[in-house]
C-alpha cells in the first residue's frame, strides 16, 4: 500500500490535492444561497480535475471509460433537463442509491480479482487493511444503496411516505447490525480472507442489503430530511473507503468531506427538529400517538374561512407580512406566483420576509432552493432562529402549504409526536392566513394543527398555486 502511494508521480499527488481545495471551497460556496452558483462550479472544476487525472494515470481501456463517461453524463443531462424542483429531494435520494451500489461494485471487483487492484501480499492474500476497506465499503454501499431507494420510493410516491413498523423492528435491526458488525470483523482478521472463504462477504453483502431497507422503511415523511443528509453521509464514507481500495487520493479526500459534511447536515437537522439521531433512526415518527391524533380530526371544529380577495384586502393594507412557504408550496410549484405576490406587496409598501424553518419541505435546503428558482432576493429569506421573534409584531403570517412546522402542539401536548420540535410562532401574528387544500388532511407527522381554529386564522382552502395566482389578480385589481 505504502508503496503504490509512493508510485504516484508529484504531479499527480498535487492535482488531488487542488481537486480536494476546490471541493472544500465548493462546500463552503454551498452554505450560503449568494455563492452557491461559484459553490457549484469549484466543485465541477474539481470533480473534472480529479477524474482527468485518474484517466491519465490510468489509460488503460480508456476508449470503454470514456464512453461510460458519455453515457452516464448524457443521461444525467436528460434528467436534469427534466426535472421538476419539486422532484428534487427523490432524486438527490436516487443518486445517493447509485454512489452506494458504485461501492460495492468497486469492492466486489476488488475481491473477486484483488491482484488487479494491487491489494495482495507475496503470497496472493488480501492484505489485512485491504478486508477491511472491503469489508466496511461494501456494507455501508450496500446499506447506502437499498436505504436511498426506499427513500426514493417515499418520497416519489410510490410507496406510503408514513412510516411502515414491522413486527419486532429494533430486535431485527439490532440483529442484522450484529451479525454484519460480526462477520466483517471475522472477514478482516481472518488472513485467509479471500476467494477460498467463499460466502462470508456476499453474506455480508445481503445483510447490508436487508438493513438498508429495514432502517428506512419505518420512517416517516417528517423526518426524511434527516434521512436525506443521513444517506448523504453513509455515500460519503462508502465512498472514502472505496478511495483506498482504488489508491486514490481524490475519492478518499471527497468521500471524507461529504461523510463530515452529511454527519455534520444530520446533526443539524436533528437539532432543528429537538430529536436525536438514534430516536431518527428508531423510525416511527408520527406512528403511535400521531396516529391517534390523525384519528381525532374526524371530528369537524369550527374555522374561519376566506377568499382570495379577503386576503388580497388584508396583506395590502397590512405594514409587515412574514411568509411561511412549507411542502405544499412545493407540490403546487406555487413559488413564481408567491414571489410576484410578494413583489406586489413591496409596491404597496408592505414590507415582506420569508421565513424558513430547517427541515421543511423533503430535504434540507428545500425551500431555500424553491425560493432562488424563483428569485425572490436572498435579504429577505430569514432562517427560524432570526425571524421567530418578529411574529408577534408583524401585522400577517402568510403560510402556504407548512403544518407540522408551525404547528403549536410541538411546545405544549408532551403527547404529540411532534412535542420539542422548534416551531415557526406564526400564530403570535395578529392574522395569520393560512393556505391549504381541504380541512381533512394533517401534516406528515400526522398531528392536527390548533392554528387552523385560532381566532385570529383565516384558512384559504385551495390548491396553493390557483390561490396565490387568485391573491396577485386582487392585488392588480385593488391596487391603483
Amino acid at each position: 500500500m505504502e508503496h503504490a502511494v509512493a508510485a504516484t508521480p508529484a504531479w499527480a499527488v498535487l492535482a488531488y490535492l487542488a481537486s480536494g481545495v476546490l471541493f472544500i471551497l465548493s462546500l463552503r460556496g454551498l452554505s450560503s444561497p449568494e455563492t452557491s452558483q461559484a459553490g457549484n462550479r469549484n466543485g465541477m472544476i474539481g470533480m473534472a480535475l480529479a477524474v482527468g487525472t485518474s484517466l491519465v494515470l490510468h489509460p488503460t481501456g480508456l476508449p470503454l471509460i470514456i464512453g461510460a463517461i458519455a453515457l452516464g453524463g448524457g443521461i444525467g443531462w436528460v434528467i436534469a433537463q427534466r426535472i421538476q424542483m419539486t422532484a428534487m429531494p427523490e432524486l438527490v435520494a436516487g443518486f445517493h442509491s447509485l454512489v452506494g451500489m458504485a461501492a460495492v461494485l468497486v469492492g466486489c471487483s476488488a475481491y473477486l480479482n484483488p491482484s488487479a487492484f494491487g491489494i495482495v501480499d507475496a503470497a496472493g492474500l488480501l492484505l489485512t487493511v485491504s478486508r477491511v476497506e472491503l469489508g466496511l465499503g461494501i456494507a455501508i454501499g450496500a446499506i447506502t444503496f437499498s436505504g436511498s431507494i426506499i427513500a426514493f420510493l417515499k418520497l416519489s410516491g410510490r410507496m406510503s411516505g408514513s412510516p411502515i413498523l414491522l413486527p419486532g423492528r429494533h430486535i431485527l435491526n439490532l440483529g442484522v447490525l450484529a451479525g454484519i458488525v460480526i462477520l466483517t470483523g471475522v472477514f478482516a482478521t481472518d488472513a485467509t480472507a479471500g476467494m477460498s472463504q467463499g460466502p462470508l462477504l456476499w453474506i455480508i453483502l445481503g445483510l447490508s442489503f436487508v438493513i438498508g431497507v429495514t432502517l428506512i422503511i419505518p420512517i416517516g415523511g417528517a423526518d426524511m430530511p434527516v434521512v436525506i443528509s443521513m444517506l448523504n453521509s453513509y455515500s460519503g464514507w462508502a465512498a472514502a473507503a472505496m478511495g483506498f481500495t482504488l489508491q486514490n487520493t481524490a475519492m478518499i479526500i471527497t468521500g471524507a468531506l461529504v461523510g463530515s459534511s452529511g454527519a455534520i447536515l444530520s446533526y443539524i437537522m436533528c437539532k432543528a427538529m429537538n430529536r436525536s439521531f438514534i430516536s431518527v433512526i428508531a423510525g416511527g415518527f408520527g406512528a403511535e400517538s400521531g396516529g391517534a391524533a390523525a384519528k381525532g380530526t374526524g371530528v369537524q371544529k369550527p374555522f374561519k374561512a376566506g377568499s382570495a380577495e379577503d386576503a388580497a384586502f388584508i396583506m395590502k393594507n397590512a405594514e409587515s407580512v412574514i411568509i411561511v412557504p412549507g411542502y405544499g408550496m412545493a407540490v403546487s410549484q406555487a413559488q413564481h406566483a408567491l414571489r410576484e405576490m410578494g413583489d406586489l406587496l413591496k409596491k404597496e409598501g408592505v414590507s415582506v420576509k420569508y421565513a424558513i424553518h430547517p427541515v421543511a419541505g423533503r430535504m434540507p435546503g428545500h425551500m431555500n432552493v424553491l425560493l432562488a428558482e424563483s428569485n425572490v432576493p436572498y435579504d429577505e429569506v430569514f432562517e427560524l432562529d432570526d425571524i421567530n421573534s418578529q411574529f408577534a409584531q408583524c401585522d400577517v403570517a402568510f403560510v402556504i402549504g407548512a403544518n407540522d412546522v408551525t404547528n403549536p402542539l410541538a411546545k405544549t401536548d408532551k403527547t404529540s409526536p411532534i412535542y420539542g420540535m422548534p416551531i415557526l410562532d406564526v400564530e403570535k401574528a395578529k392574522t395569520v392566513l393560512f393556505i391549504k387544500r381541504s380541512m381533512g388532511g394533517v401534516g406528515y407527522a400526522g398531528v392536527d394543527n390548533p392554528v387552523f381554529y385560532g381566532d385570529n386564522t383565516m384558512m384559504l382552502l385551495a390548491d396553493a398555486k390557483k390561490m396565490v395566482e387568485n391573491i396577485v389578480k386582487g392585488l392588480n385589481g385593488g391596487g391603483h
